[in-house]
């Protein structure tokens, strides 16, 4: 089994938003801090802010935010809320199943056990588990750009451009 892009990128936002705990969080600092689209980005956090993970404030202090604890939150929500499909083999799905063995194979039991099993870990595991080092997740991220930096500590406004030339 392999989880998608999609998967794997809404894991990695949700475990910023554990290890940022507290404060709301552009998708553009996300984007920025770990080098995807920005759009990929916006659409994940989309489908995490309507499974009830995350919430999303507008506005000039807005961002995403996580809507529980870290603690509260695991592994196999964030799968669930961003895989719509677990199906290992085609026979795991009714309408899909041309195997003729299916009758007389135990494979799909052998793995719809190995599944559970998978599943079960992931439940067990929380956003704070996966976040507990976070001096040394600091350091694996890209650096924040100076602009977002010095927005996110100082309250003035930016001027415009001056766009006469």
């Amino acid at each position: 089994m392999k989880l998608t892009q999609y998967s794997d990128l809404g894991l990695r936002l949700m475990m910023y938003l554990a290890h940022r705990y507290g404060e709301p969080v552009t998708i553009q600092e996300v984007s920025d801090r770990f080098a995807v689209s920005k759009n990929h980005m916006v659409k994940i956090s989309h489908q995490l802010t309507q499974s009830g993970l995350i919430e999303s404030t507008r506005g000039r202090n807005g961002g995403v935010s996580l809507a529980l604890p870290p603690s509260s939150i695991c592994v196999e929500q964030i799968l669930r809320a961003t895989e719509d499909n677990f199906d290992l083999v085609e026979c795991f799905t009714a309408a899909q199943n041309h195997c003729v063995m299916s009758d007389a194979c135990k494979l799909s039991g052998v793995l719809d056990t190995a599944l559970a099993a998978f599943f079960s870990v992931l439940r067990e595991t929380t956003l704070a588990d996966l976040v507990k080092n976070k001096k040394a997740i600091e350091k694996t991220l890209l650096p924040l750009p100076k602009e977002v930096i010095f927005s996110s500590r100082t309250p003035t406004r930016r001027k415009h451009a001056d766009t006469r030339h």
